[in-house]
């Protein structure tokens, strides 16, 4: 996954989250990230980047994260109040994955960390 900086840790496609908000159908690719895998504490975490109609006004311009854990059975619950802006979003020197294209949602999330006016 490209990022804003050198680093370019590797994620692989872990699946296709389809959901619905206000009637309208929506999907987002969640990854995980290879070297979290093998690691005893961070092995069940998941990785999802995306973008929305709040990047650049009300939230960090490059996109917000949300992390979840696997789940046990098939359904996934996508809370967008755990959003949050990456380390980019406050300071120089990292590198911050940068959510792929197919993770735009044509919505406003108002949700989970919003930028200070």
């Amino acid at each position: 996954m490209p990022t804003s900086g050198p680093k370019t840790p590797e994620y692989r496609k872990y699946g296709l989250l389809q959901f619905e908000i206000a009637g309208k159908a929506y999907e987002l690719t969640i990854f995980q990230n290879l070297s979290s895998m093998r690691s005893p504490i961070y092995r069940d975490y998941l990785f999802l980047p995306f973008t929305d109609l709040t990047n650049g006004e009300n939230t960090y311009g490059g996109g917000r994260y949300i992390d979840i854990r696997i789940p046990k059975g098939d359904t996934m619950i996508i809370d967008f109040n755990q959003a949050y802006n990456p380390y980019c979003a406050y300071t120089t020197g990292y590198s911050c994955p940068i959510p792929p294209e197919e993770n735009y949602l044509d919505l406003a999330v108002e949700a989970g960390i919003m930028l200070k006016k």
